[in-house]
């Protein structure tokens, strides 16, 4: 029987390169960076929601470019959908990354293009080689995120809302095993972040495990899901009700 766990954590220190590229030596690490969180012992099961939460420095951000391998991962033990981090090569880095969705606060989309062109831009990325396939991939995802209707829109014609539900569609095109999302709601008004949290339970619920990290606890108030605390260098898990004391 295949291994539920998406996501394994064992020992694990977290470093925040001081180089001003943002990316640790690949010579040195130890020596360009600093230790941001250490002891983290973390596992992340499929369909699951969990919340990473914490100041902005916290190192939530750190983690999550460790998870997808932009930073290598220095000490413990880290496996990703079936890939370990602290040995992981090049080939399999592109290999994990198809593995993984990521929705960032900016969206990072290209915006003097269509919204069918952003997706079919990553596809096309990724290996996909049938144009049937992909305009059927991209039927599929369009509509998983109520976006059906949108498909010939530029980008810059969109709301806040509706580019990160494209942007979530991005995430979700190579069916990912998990999808990182880091700061989703920030920019966002109430209502509209509302809509999106929703979104991302009812993707969960299809099997595909979900991290959002974010410094906003408002509106998480009304989702309780496993929640992580990182503050004064550590991580722990907490009561949503305790979210006000953070």
């Amino acid at each position: 029987m295949a291994s539920k766990t998406i996501l394994s954590l064992k020992d694990v220190a977290i470093y925040y390169p001081l180089n001003p590229y943002g990316k640790l030596s690949k010579k040195n690490p130890e020596k360009d960076s600093k230790m941001v969180i250490h002891h983290i012992n973390l596992e992340i099961e499929q369909g699951e929601v969990v919340y990473f939460i914490g100041r902005v420095g916290s190192g939530k951000s750190s983690l999550l470019r460790t998870i997808y391998a932009e930073n290598k991962l220095l000490e413990g033990e880290g496996t990703v959908a079936g890939f370990s981090l602290r040995d992981i090569s090049q080939g399999n880095i592109s290999r994990l990354r198809q593995r993984i969705g990521i929705v960032s606060q900016d969206n990072a989309l290209l915006m003097d293009k269509t919204v069918r062109y952003n997706l079919d831009f990553i596809l096309k990325a990724t290996g996909w080689t049938s144009s049937k396939e992909r305009q059927e991939r991209i039927e599929e995802v369009l509509e998983m995120v109520e976006m059906s209707a949108q498909g010939e829109r530029m980008t810059f014609e969109l709301s806040g809302g509706e580019r990160q539900r494209v942007a979530i569609a991005r995430a979700l095109i190579n069916s990912p095993k998990l999808i990182l999302a880091d700061e989703p709601i920030t920019n966002l008004d109430p209502i509209t972040g509302k809509s999106i949290i929703e979104l991302f339970y009812s993707i969960a619920q299809k099997g595909t495990a979900i991290i959002i990290a974010t410094h906003n606890t408002t509106l998480l108030e009304n989702y309780a899901s496993r929640t992580i605390l990182f503050q004064d260098g550590t991580i722990s898990q907490i009561d949503l009700a305790s979210l006000q004391e953070v």
